[in-house]
């Protein structure tokens, strides 16, 4: 008699009797999140937007200071509540010192207390970045209409504005100074929608198709070639796939909708519908991107425009499927994506004056401790009901000589409300 054994012990081999012992392969799921961990890594972007959240962070602090009513500069014990405000993971304290080109921490002579202030040079590219702001007033009304433009409705959320405002290089009090300027131009409705009169027909031209045309004439391709391309740039290390390059062939080559074109939004279930919809959207970021100062935006602030934009995709999978054109860094809290054509070695190609002043604050920023021996004025910090507060001499030292920078460690309290007492 044969002994009874369990299923496990038996080997049995599949046959249509026996389809409970079958194993499925299952194809791997390639999701947004895959994609993003297995992406090529470009080290340049990686290294300019760390740089960038350091100029991020100071310019926080540059707010909370602008926010003080009784003088140009805080005490260090009120700025160290504020650590979490700005996203410090560090005490002010080592912080401030660190940018001597930017941050001056002194002693009250006084109070008795150590302060802070911002850098005549800093400040000076603060007053830098505004006068350029309002000398090209006129190059902020021509990107809003376009914008607009590029609405299938002709109207946007100030709020989706208001959060990109910084990277389209509007002043903070754009809804005033901007949109209620021009009121021949844009109009209000309901207070936070804004509305394009008319629409020019000037300004229909894409960024895009200046490249196109330019590879046209100098490069003698066929139009066939460039008249629906995009400027390929592959990170250095990216690997093709079989069949991806025939794949990117024909992508080229795909007709679509353009941007500024007033058609009918191209229907997904139609043939070819899907592709010529995510082309479609393509185009549509590239637009976006080509309009900032920096040709860069937060991924998250992306998907503000989607409904007006009529691109209801998920936008971190659809860039993510075109690394040649965009890349997106996850170097620090949030996820940025470049457009890689308007970068050569981590610069700009075509420079702004906008981005040209920001350059400069984050190269001071950059500088570290190093030239401090040459950093030399003399200034008057005025309070309510007192005079000269402090005095920086050629070489660098401040009067009063019983302060030392270990000190600022002690200033990093959490205890009390930042906000009360701004």
């Amino acid at each position: 008699m044969i002994p009874f054994t369990s299923l496990r012990d038996l080997k049995i081999s599949f046959s249509p009797f026996n389809s409970f012992s079958q194993r499925r392969w299952k194809k791997p799921v390639v999701t947004a999140q895959v994609r993003l961990e297995t992406r090529t890594r470009d080290l340049k972007f990686d290294k300019l937007i760390t740089h960038l959240n350091k100029l991020k962070t100071v310019l926080k602090i540059q707010q909370l200071i602008s926010h003080r009513k009784r003088g140009p500069f805080v005490s260090l014990q009120l700025m160290s509540r504020c650590r979490n405000i700005v996203g410090l993971n560090v005490g002010m304290g080592i912080f401030l010192p660190k940018y001597p080109h930017v941050f001056e921490v002194f002693k009250h002579p006084l109070r008795k207390n150590i302060c802070c202030r911002l850098s005549t040079r800093f400040r000076d590219l603060i007053d830098e970045e505004k006068r350029v702001m309002k000398e090209y007033e006129s190059e902020l009304v021509r990107r809003i209409k376009k914008l607009l433009m590029m609405s299938k409705t002709g109207t946007l959320h100030v709020h989706a504005l208001r959060l990109i405002s910084r990277e389209l290089g509007l002043p903070e009090d754009f809804r005033d100074s901007i949109l209620g300027k021009y009121f021949l131009d844009f109009r209000l409705i309901d207070l936070e929608i804004v509305e394009l009169f008319a629409r020019d027909e000037s300004l229909t031209l894409a960024e895009v198709e200046k490249w196109r045309e330019k590879e046209y004439t100098e490069k003698w391709l066929s139009e066939f070639e460039t008249r629906y391309a995009f400027p390929i740039d592959f990170p250095t290390g990216f690997k093709m796939e079989i069949g991806y390059r025939e794949k990117l062939k024909n992508w080229q080559r795909l007709p679509y909708l353009k941007p500024y074109d007033r058609k009918e939004v191209v229907r997904v279930r139609s043939c070819g519908g899907v592709e010529r919809f995510e082309k479609r959207a393509v185009g549509i970021i590239h637009e976006l991107l080509s309009l900032t100062v920096e040709k860069m935006v937060e991924v998250d602030k992306l998907a503000h425009f989607r409904k007006d934009f009529a691109i209801e995709v998920n936008m971190r999978e659809l860039l993510l499927k075109h690394p040649g054109i965009f890349y997106i860094s996850t170097k620090g809290s949030t996820q940025t994506v470049f457009l890689r054509e308007a970068y050569s070695k981590g610069c700009l190609v075509e420079k702004n004056p906008v981005y040209i002043a920001r350059r400069k604050m984050l190269d001071l920023i950059l500088l570290g401790r190093r030239n401090t021996r040459r950093m030399y004025h003399q200034e008057e910090i005025i309070e309510e009901g007192h005079s000269l507060v402090s005095t920086v001499d050629g070489d660098g030292s401040r009067d009063g000589s019983d302060w030392v920078f270990p000190t600022l460690e002690g200033y990093d309290t959490d205890n009390e409300d930042p906000l009360d007492s701004l």
